[in-house]
């Protein structure tokens, strides 16, 4: 972070702010990013942003809020000396902050950036600025009370302390803001989603989990019968909506109890469903086709997770489009273009590095970047595509991006409509 002795511009205010208010970001209910503008490495005409803070900043994502794009959006429920009312519903709030700095004359806009946060709050639950602390004034704390602004002072040794701290308030949803709660809930897209690619080892921890009366007999009972990889098939199984712990303690979520009832009507029993479960270890065959029955419910599971929707419906537009073989790059700029928060989230590495070559300063694609399997993410290039292959939905199985060539990886959908 900045020395005490760097002027605090825009960049490491934006850094500290990011530290105190998302400092586990990507953890449990919590995400964020930040501003393609803050890529680059480059911010007045004579800095250049440290390396160690791009890190901090990153990931980087383009995310329209109200009439424009904040500074740092994110989704994580807040300490209560940041809010003047501690809670508001079940769900933690949209934030959106918007950071002022020095710049090369000395001065710190704080007034616009007042402004440009409460632009924000028709889809955001809490908006703040976030400024260096001796460039706030009195008539910035009585306008931003007005506004219901909360602002934070900055200090060169990177605390941040608040000043202003706003009520949370309603909002409107759209397709940015939702993508970005999508990523903090338990669904989302997160470096360890799915870590295996096979949907059975989802349902066989429903299964088991239904079965066991521990965690430990759940875990001895999925590695008998279905995986080794438990912690992986828990993942999974939460990303797909089969297990939940919203109240602190894993519980099946109803999707997760539709399979035990399934179990019980096609096997007479859940033990009888694991024991066949048992003959499908290793297997590499297509589910769908190796077993029917338990593939029909298998895609009803992996077609209500979000990302599946998004995916086939942009994929029969593209067979509409007279495009019925896409390729992988062919399917992220078309997807780019109706959902270009989404998109990012759900293909492109979280890394600086994956998205600063992705999108260029203004959020824009760069689309040679894309021919670089390296920048994708593995979790759905690799193992939900396969998913998508096991439950008839995709004609071919994903890749691993090191092996991955986006420019000949086809995603055509097996029955296009």
């Amino acid at each position: 972070m900045a020395s005490a002795s760097e002027s605090l511009s825009e960049p490491y205010v934006l850094a500290h702010t990011k530290r105190r208010l998302f400092p586990n970001s990507g953890g449990s209910q919590e995400y964020a990013v930040t501003d393609t503008q803050f890529s680059t490495g480059r911010w007045l005409a004579d800095e250049r942003i440290r390396a160690d803070v791009i890190e901090e900043l990153a990931p980087f994502n383009r995310v329209k809020i109200g009439s424009g794009f904040p500074d740092l959006v994110g989704v994580r429920k807040l300490e209560p000396e940041l809010l003047a009312v501690e809670r508001f519903g079940d769900d933690p709030p949209l934030i959106a902050i918007e950071a002022k700095g020095h710049t090369s004359n000395g001065l710190v806009d704080t007034e616009r950036g007042i402004v440009q946060a409460y632009n924000r709050l028709g889809e955001a639950n809490a908006a703040y600025l976030a400024a260096p602390a001796d460039a706030i004034t009195q008539t910035d704390a009585t306008l931003a009370r007005e506004l219901n602004v909360g602002i934070l002072g900055v200090s060169p040794d990177g605390a941040v302390e608040p000043t202003i701290v706003p009520r949370l308030v309603g909002h409107r949803s759209s397709e940015a803001t939702d993508a970005i709660r999508f990523q903090a809930s338990a669904q989302g897209v997160a470096d360890k989603s799915f870590g295996l690619n096979h949907p059975k080892n989802y349902l066989g921890y429903a299964l088991a989990f239904a079965l066991g009366a521990t965690q430990n007999e759940v875990e001895q009972t999925l590695s008998r019968y279905v995986v080794r990889e438990t912690n992986s098939a828990r993942q999974g199984a939460a990303f797909l909506g089969l297990v939940d712990d919203k109240l602190g303690r894993e519980t099946l979520a109803p999707l997760g109890h539709e399979v035990v009832r399934f179990a019980q009507d096609a096997c007479g029993g859940v033990e009888a469903a694991l024991e066949t479960f048992e003959h499908w270890k290793g297997t590499r065959s297509r589910f769908y086709a190796e077993a029917p029955r338990w593939g029909q419910l298998a895609r009803r599971v992996v077609f209500a997770y979000p990302a599946t929707q998004l995916l086939v419906t942009e994929l029969q537009q593209l067979h509409e489009w007279d495009n019925p073989e896409p390729t992988l790059v062919e399917l992220v700029t078309a997807l780019h273009e109706q959902h270009p928060t989404f998109t990012v989230e759900l293909f492109i590495r979280g890394t600086a590095s994956a998205r600063a070559g992705v999108l260029n300063e203004d959020g824009e694609l760069v689309v040679e970047a894309l021919t670089d399997g390296n920048v994708y993410h593995s979790p759905t290039v690799f193992q939900l595509k396969a998913m998508l292959y096991h439950v008839g939905l995709l004609a071919e199985r994903g890749k691993e991006p090191h092996r991955l060539d986006p420019e000949t990886d086809s995603w055509a959908l097996r029955t296009p409509v």
